[in-house]
Order: C-alpha cells, then sequence, then structure tokens
C-alpha cells in the first residue's frame, strides 16, 4: 500500500487513488513478481481499471527467474458478488481469474461472475471466511505466496483473520485530510488496543521524497 503522511489511501470522494511515484509503482510490480497471485477488492479493481498483470516483460521475466509462472494469478474479493461485467480486468485473459464471494451473493450474480472468471468460490455467509479461502487457494491453485493491495475494507478482514504476515508499506509526503478519506484498514478493525495486530518495522529505505517500509507480524 502507499499512503499519505497522514494516513490516506484516497480522497475523501475517492477520485485520487494513485498518488505515488514512479519508483513506486515499480516497486508495486517488483512485489508482484514475488508472488503466485495478486488480490484485491472489486471496488479498487473498478475505481483503478486495474487488470492486476505482471507489469511488462521486465517483471514476466523476473518471475520466471525466481522459478514462479509467467503470469500472477488474480483474484477478486467482493461479499455482495457485485462486480462491473464492463472492468477492464476481465478484457484481459493473460492468467486465470478467480472471484471470491458469500452466500449474500445472488444466483444471477454468480451466473454472470461465472461467465466472466475462470472460478468462482463461496466462502461464508454474510463475510468471507479468508482462512478457509487462502487454504484453498493453496491446496487447489498452489498459491504459496499471496500479495494483497486493498482496498481498506479488504485489508481489514485480513488483519482482524491474523492472515497478514508483512506490510509493504510507501509513505508519500501528501495530506489529502477528512474524515472520510480511506485509510489502508476500513470496516469493522479492532475494538480495544490490546486486540490490535501487531507488526515491528523491519526495513526502511528513502528514494527521493518518499520512504518505502516493511512492517513483518510480532510472533
Amino acid at each position: 500500500m502507499a499512503m499519505t503522511a497522514d494516513g490516506k489511501i484516497a480522497t475523501a470522494n475517492r477520485a485520487v487513488h494513485s498518488f505515488g511515484s514512479a519508483r513506486d509503482l515499480e516497486h508495486l510490480y517488483e512485489l508482484r513478481a514475488t508472488a503466485d497471485a495478486v488480490m484485491c477488492g472489486a471496488r479498487t479493481v473498478e475505481i483503478s481499471q486495474s487488470i492486476l498483470g505482471t507489469g511488462g516483460e521486465k517483471f514476466r521475466k523476473l518471475r520466471l527467474k525466481k522459478g514462479l509462472a509467467a503470469y500472477n494469478l488474480r483474484v477478486l474479493v467482493s461479499g455482495s458478488g457485485s462486480i462491473d461485467p464492463a472492468a477492464e480486468i476481465f478484457k484481459k485473459r493473460f492468467s486465470p481469474i478467480i472471484v471470491l464471494t458469500t452466500e449474500r451473493a445472488s444466483e444471477k450474480k454468480l451466473k454472470l461472475l461465472r461467465e466472466l472468471a475462470d472460478e468462482v468460490k463461496v466462502f461464508g455467509e454474510t463475510e468471507i471466511n479468508f482462512y478457509a479461502a487462502l487454504h484453498w487457494l493453496r491446496a487447489k491453485w498452489q498459491v504459496n505466496r499471496l500479495l494483497c493491495e486493498g482496498g481498506g475494507e479488504l485489508n481489514d478482514a485480513l488483519f482482524r483473520a491474523g492472515l497478514v504476515d508483512e506490510i509493504n508499506l510507501t509513505i508519500c509526503p501528501k495530506i489529502f485530510g477528512g474524515r472520510n478519506a480511506p485509510t489502508i484498514a476500513e470496516g469493522i478493525g479492532f475494538p480495544r488496543l490490546a486486540m490490535a495486530d501487531k507488526f515491528e518495522l523491519t526495513a526502511i529505505i528513502r528514494k527521493k521524497v518518499e520512504l518505502f517500509t516493511v512492517l513483518s507480524r510480532v510472533k
């Protein structure tokens, strides 16, 4: 994730979703080149018009050098099953697309998703059971390293499930402000300080005006 100095990942109206430097974008592709799959919330993919690709031939070769498949698996998350069928990601068929959803998704929506994606899987009644979903991704699709690119509600669900091992966080010298501007972890959150998900800073590098940090889960 990339965030502003005041902890925002987009403006309050969600109009601004990409504000990092060219180096930050390259770093994103470098991270994708280490993962078997890239996961993202449906709304985030729609707004950003992302296809969750490798980022080009340079990074595809890097994946092959690391012993990974040429292209990462693409995982979309939508508890309601609401995904725009015209989204850019469905127009590029270079790697499988998997949709994770819940029983809240109607049969009509599931039917449409099955026409768009390579596989649609239901985990949970109202909220996705990510513990079960990630086990399934490993068993069915051989996903050993999963990169999640948000948004905030998806991140929050993973934090609450205790499934985040590492955070790669770019801090950008901008201020968005706004009480409704999203942060890296939205949604339900932790009700008490004692329950907070705990990490430690394990790396920090300054590249021009940005800080590239790595936080690892406290064991």
